[in-house]
């Protein structure tokens, strides 16, 4: 019990030092994106360092910087993997995976690799693991708590993406604490990114062990799928048949690339899940229409996604002189992309504002678009549909508890909500 506790305790640990690392500064985001995209929409300069938040990069000498404020422009950015590029990365959070994250890839390095791995995170593969993961969260996490009538869903809501993507990916099941300590590591790789000199040193310290003994672990499970036979439907064994061009992944890859998918797995579904519950447990009229017609689910997450990204920005490079609205961009130079704004643009969302889940569906940033658009994203809504089904089903009249504080949604990256009390009858 005690080493239950302690593993707990780490996650949370990992998860809110996370949190605190994105924060940034104490403004009202969405007011100051607003304001930007008004009056700056291509502003000359670094915006991310100016909220105090690092970036993926880990480059640290000044570069010349843009930040896009505007739809069009950030589109215009997104869809153009030639000339806006991604190698960067490499630099920054790319080192801890030995160069084999598919995020720091650019052109037909990015394509092959991109080709072997998305069949396994396409739908008609991944709703093949729908009933594994509607039991999960049922059996090992809701079902408890029903006689308990109240409880904190975000005590749910960071260890369910965890159990599910570890179930997913074929991890044993009959150890999930593990499950925790994995997750734990996950989140220390991404806290390894570090604007503060003081800190970056200690930060890299503990993100490279956190790296070896995450690989470690997955490697291990490899070695015994591919030992077994590679005829699973988990995503491992899916991985080890993958085939693009005559070329197929060795257990090496299969790991790394394993590893690099769970900083994002569980962490942007738990934050994506408390900033869904806490729009719909605030408007319980939709909540209502919701309960009657799960059908509206897909809906409902679309446009959380679109109203509160979890990721706030994406940033590029440009691969030439260009230029946009106006501003030069010498090759080299890093481009933000502020997708929270682009997300909120008058010109292309009524009424941006709002959390209409009726308003007529376009494109927006908030799972990436183009060549990078998110591998995971159809995993990531099988889970969050599953988890809200659950908790619609089981939880009877599920409300914010009057008696704590009301859940906000916060950060200037990695955007959620820390806490999100409920009762129920």
């Amino acid at each position: 019990m005690t080493e239950t506790v302690s593993v707990n305790k780490q996650l949370e640990n990992s998860f809110s030092d996370v949190s605190d690392l994105f924060k940034g500064a104490d403004v009202d985001f969405h007011a100051l994106c607003r304001d930007m995209r008004h009056n700056s929409p291509v502003y000359e300069g670094d915006f991310i360092a100016r909220l105090g938040i690092p970036t993926n990069a880990g480059i640290h000498e000044p570069r010349p910087t843009v930040a896009l404020f505007k739809y069009k422009d950030v589109m215009a950015v997104m869809k153009d993997a030639a000339n806006f590029t991604n190698g960067f990365i490499a630099e920054g959070l790319g080192a801890f995976f030995d160069g084999l994250i598919i995020l720091a890839m650019d052109g037909d390095q990015h394509r092959r690799v991109r080709a072997l791995l998305q069949p396994a995170f396409m739908p008609a593969s991944v709703n093949s693991w729908r009933p594994m993961i509607d039991r999960v969260m049922r059996e090992d996490f809701l079902l408890r708590l029903v006689p308990d009538k109240r409880a904190d869903l975000m005590e749910f809501g960071l260890h369910f993406p965890i159990r599910a993507i570890y179930a997913v990916m074929g991890f044993p099941q009959d150890d999930p604490e593990k499950y925790k300590q994995y997750a734990g590591w996950a989140l220390t790789m991404l806290g390894g990114i570090q604007n503060d000199p003081g800190k970056m040193a200690e930060a890299k310290i503990k993100a490279g062990i956190a790296v070896k003994s995450l690989y470690d672990a997955i490697k291990e499970v490899v070695v015994a799928r591919r030992a077994a036979g590679t005829d699973g439907d988990d995503l491992i064994h899916r991985l080890l048949r993958a085939e693009y061009e005559g070329k197929k992944l060795d257990d090496h890859e299969v790991a790394t690339f394993v590893r690099s998918l769970l900083p994002a797995a569980g962490e942007t579904t738990t934050r994506t899940f408390s900033s869904v519950m806490t729009l719909l447990l605030e408007r319980p009229e939709l909540l209502e229409r919701v309960r009657q017609d799960r059908s509206l689910l897909a809906k409902v997450i679309d446009e959380t996604v679109r109203f509160e990204p979890v990721a706030t920005f994406k940033v590029r490079q440009a691969a030439q002189d260009m230029e946009i609205g106006g501003v030069k961009i010498p090759k080299g130079g890093m481009v933000q992309c502020i997708v929270a704004s682009a997300n909120r643009d008058e010109e292309v969302f009524e009424n941006p504002d709002q959390f209409d889940v009726d308003r007529r569906m376009k494109p927006s940033f908030g799972f990436g678009f183009g060549t990078h658009m998110c591998i995971g994203q159809f995993v990531a809504k099988i889970e969050l549909t599953s988890a809200i089904n659950t908790l619609l089903d089981l939880f009877p009249n599920i409300r914010l508890d009057p008696d704590r504080p009301a859940p906000q949604i916060s950060g200037a990256m990695l955007r959620g909500a820390k806490s999100v009390p409920v009762i129920w009858d």
